[in-house]
């Protein structure tokens, strides 16, 4: 048995984070066991699946359009989706909780997105490829809501966060960046740099190695522990004088859920400032799941330069870049150019407009609270059955973390218990209970969902720790 102390920094207040006051190791061998009856469960329940992968991988690399998508032996391939439920081709109706990674944070088919889009359909068209008031109001909007000087429209956070990466070196007139070691900022070179790495080949924690994979061209990228103010000071300290920018995201969303220490933040920006590096934050998954202004106006320090997508569009193809003016200024006066032909056109700008307006300060509360909630009976089972495992909260998204220890950086989310993890998330796989695949099993309450559809979450999770104490 261990028992908790309180010898970690505080976290920052506008997060939530909660640790047990005692854990108790699980059995090894009754986790491989659950896992191998769950396995079998799984594929003795979706055959459908597996016939339609089989069928998809001749056409599409490992039968998916996103290598994400991808799990062994195959993944659940989905047919229909309404309000808080998918529909997948073996007919069951599951509860998602993965929801896009906040994409459809509205809901399945929101009744307003639909009635926008379906008036874009009938009355406004697709695209002019020309500048449009559609396009301006939603601007307007996001401006105000997101405290953004100047913003530009794209197709897709890894674009946003390409194009935010090109601003800061024409502003600047540096090339090198730092990005947060673990994390991921999407498919551009220069962010594919350390996207958890294997820990025997990015050398100690106190001076991180980058790991370029083969297939990528980054340039100069330093690598940085999260929540290490030591360590970015160092590294600014010795090659500020090249660095365009600092690329973070300011609660690390792709290792679970990590939230930024008390204080840390405030650290980052000053340091930047110091050293004249733009800070981008990369809010392509907090965004409005963070809130009603998104996690850099929650957290109360103001960026160079944001990145949104995913929440902002309800399901369309839609991202953004922007920012303090005299950093975005470089797109007006041309050391930057930003094209695109699909950029905010009639038809996701319509979708965009839907989302303000369903996305409420008290739309965005309610389902807050509900999540508040789930965390707070979820937390109440790892007491009573004193689970080596805490949760994590930030805005509309939790998650359970398999450690009875904080995580504040990639290397201690690479010390929890993986396997643990995997059985978590396939045995609410396997109870209709979808959130995203991997070891990152991570919910989203978006604003189609209920108390009663969370405490199936909650109900599953006493279920599973029922079985591990068995």
């Amino acid at each position: 048995m261990s028992e908790t102390t309180s010898s970690w920094p505080s976290h920052d207040p506008a997060t939530r984070r909660w640790l047990p006051a005692r854990s108790t190791a699980v059995d090894p061998t009754r986790v491989e066991t659950l896992l191998a009856a769950e396995w079998e469960r799984f594929t003795r329940h979706t055959p459908e699946s597996a016939e339609h992968n089989a069928r998809a991988s001749k056409t599409l690399p490992l039968g998916v359009t996103s290598s994400f998508q991808h799990w062994d032996p195959y993944p659940i391939s989905v047919v229909s989706a309404r309000g808080a439920h998918v529909t997948d081709v073996d007919g069951r109706r599951l509860l998602d909780l993965s929801m896009g990674f906040g994409a459809m944070m509205v809901g399945h088919l929101n009744p307003v997105v639909v009635d926008r889009v379906r008036h874009a359909l009938d009355e406004v068209g697709t695209l002019f490829v020309t500048p449009s008031p559609t396009a301006t109001e939603v601007a307007e909007r996001f401006q105000e809501r997101f405290h953004l000087d100047l913003l530009r429209f794209t197709q897709s956070g890894t674009e946003s966060l390409m194009y935010a990466v090109r601003v800061a070196r024409a502003y600047t007139g540096r090339k090198a960046i730092v990005k947060i070691e673990g994390g991921y900022h999407g498919g551009y070179d220069a962010l594919q740099v350390s996207v958890k790495p294997p820990l025997a080949e990015i050398g100690p924690a106190d001076n991180p190695i980058p790991h370029v994979p083969h297939d990528a061209e980054p340039g100069t990228v330093y690598v940085v522990p999260f929540n290490d103010l030591g360590q970015l000071e160092r590294v600014l300290g010795e090659h500020g004088r090249e660095i365009a920018a600092l690329v973070m995201e300011p609660v690390v969303e792709n290792l679970a859920i990590v939230v930024p220490d008390e204080g840390y933040l405030a650290g980052v920006r000053a340091l930047c400032d110091a050293h004249g590096v733009v800070l981008v934050f990369d809010e392509v998954k907090t965004g409005l799941t963070a809130g009603y202004a998104g996690a850099s106006q929650r957290l109360g320090v103001r960026p160079d330069l944001v990145t949104l997508a995913k929440s902002i569009g309800g399901g369309l193809p839609l991202a953004a870049f922007g920012g303090r003016a005299e950093v975005m200024e470089v797109v007006v006066d041309g050391r930057m150019h930003h094209f695109g032909t699909y950029n905010g056109n009639p038809l996701v700008m319509a979708a965009a407009g839907a989302v303000h307006e369903v996305c409420t300060h008290e739309a965005l509360e309610r389902a807050e609270g509900i999540n508040v909630g789930t965390l707070d009976r979820i937390d109440e089972v790892i007491t009573e059955f004193e689970l080596p495992a805490h949760t994590v909260g930030m805005g509309i998204k939790g998650c359970i973390t398999w450690s009875p220890t904080p995580v504040r950086n990639y290397r201690d989310y690479k010390a929890t218990d993986f396997r643990l993890a995997e059985l978590s998330w396939l045995w609410g796989v396997n109870r209709q209970i979808l959130t995203p695949p991997g070891l990152d099993e991570q919910w989203l309450v978006s604003l189609a969902h209920t108390d009663e559809d969370m405490a199936a979450l909650v109900a599953d999770f006493r279920e599973l720790a029922t079985a591990l104490r068995a």
